[in-house]
């Protein structure tokens, strides 16, 4: 199988539940540590080999996702003006052989994680696996294996998918996308926020993926033939997941073994913020 060198982040949210901060910083721009919250999958991905990213930003300017990862040329001067060369590679967000691919999402209009999916697929016409990623959460795991690895680890050619799972506590279930998996690990269905009860497992979908080319026609297809309005259900990534699937698509669930860290909420950046540093010896 080829190297995976492609991949999808989708950026382009308000982040309500983190207002009212998120009114002058991008929610995916919020630190952790010492760097916003995207750049950590974004170098993950770099290290599993990813070239492409197409990043599906907000079409409100101006973009600090777009600023963050050019390069800075005033910043630079100054470093190399004041004999700070050291911190040069700091302020070097992206290596040379790495671009990003801005595409530019309308967040009044189609709403949900299906459709920025759509939009990267059709816009650079993706005919190859990607991975999919989201901007406001990532999987922290020093000397382990990241959720990149994890996902690579389980695909065998390049018709299959594959899905990220991670295990919580039985009785938090009911808050998220439930994963069934088969006996041979491959993904029945996602079922969003079962009772305790009826859960088929206690492995949790948390938006982490590799997308086969038959896969993302099949999401570009479903963002295409429904209209919600925006008040009606989202496009929901797990729709056409679950139409994939029905028509003999293969998705692999690989378990996932770092910490699931997600800066969407306050609870969750406050404990992101506390492993990350706190790891800083």
């Amino acid at each position: 199988m080829k190297p995976i060198t492609k991949a999808i982040i989708p950026v382009a949210g308000w982040g309500t539940r983190r207002l009212p901060i998120t009114k002058i910083i991008e929610k995916s721009m919020l630190p952790v540590g010492n760097r916003p919250l995207v750049d950590y999958s974004v170098q993950e991905l770099i290290s599993a080999g990813v070239t492409d990213i197409y990043m599906v930003i907000s079409n409100v300017e101006p973009c600090q996702v777009r600023e963050f990862y050019k390069d800075n040329i005033a910043l630079n001067q100054y470093l190399e003006e004041r004999g700070k060369t050291d911190r040069l590679s700091l302020a070097k967000t992206l290596p040379d052989n790495v671009t990003i691919h801005y595409i530019s999402q309308d967040p009044s209009a189609k709403y949900g994680t299906a459709v920025p999916v759509a939009l990267a697929t059709t816009e650079y016409n993706l005919t190859e696996p990607v991975f999919v990623f989201m901007g406001d959460d990532f999987i922290w795991n020093p000397g382990g294996p990241s959720a990149a690895d994890s996902l690579l680890s389980v695909i065998k050619t390049e018709n299959d998918s594959a899905i990220l799972g991670n295990e919580i506590a039985k009785e938090k279930v009911s808050s998220y996308g439930v994963i069934s998996v088969d006996e041979e690990g491959n993904l029945i269905k996602v079922v969003e926020k079962p009772s305790i009860s009826s859960a088929p497992s206690n492995m949790v979908n948390v938006s982490k993926y590799i997308m086969s080319p038959a896969l993302l026609k099949e999401i570009v297809d479903y963002v295409s033939a429904h209209d919600f309005g925006p008040k009606d259900q989202e496009y929901m990534v797990t729709d056409p997941i679950d139409s994939y699937i029905k028509n003999g698509g293969i998705m692999r669930v690989a378990p996932n073994s770092g910490e699931f860290l997600d800066g969407g909420s306050l609870e969750g950046w406050v404990h992101a913020n506390d492993v990350v540093c706190g790891s800083i010896n």
